[in-house]
Formats: structure tokens, C-alpha cells, sequence
């Protein structure tokens, strides 16, 4: 396992920040990520990924 829960990050679409652990409600965070920083790159993440989908599915 890759540690514990209370141990991972994810990002809080809520309160707009990196958060550690499962603080908020599962609908409102976006993980989970192995570091804060990698968290709160989340919607850059997404973004970039979404991107790469689009692209091939115009292919």
C-alpha cells in the first residue's frame, strides 16, 4: 500500500487548496496524490489530460 490515507493529498474543489488527508466530502476533492505539491497542480492536471483525450478523439 502506499501509506495511509491521512497520509496522501488531494485537492478540495470546495475550499480551492491542497489538502492532507480525506478533510472534505469525496464529491468535493479531486485525488489522491503521493505529495502537496502534485496536489495542487490537480486542475492543471486535469486540464492537460482532458487535452491529450480531446486530441484523440478528433483522430
Amino acid at each position: 500500500m502506499l501509506g495511509g490515507m491521512a497520509e496522501r493529498w488531494y485537492y478540495c474543489l470546495k475550499h480551492k487548496r491542497a489538502e492532507k488527508g480525506r478533510q472534505c466530502w469525496f464529491q468535493d476533492r479531486m485525488g489522491p496524490y503521493p505529495d502537496q505539491a502534485t496536489a495542487e497542480r490537480a486542475l492543471e492536471i486535469v486540464k492537460a489530460r482532458n487535452a491529450e483525450a480531446d486530441a484523440g478523439d478528433a483522430d
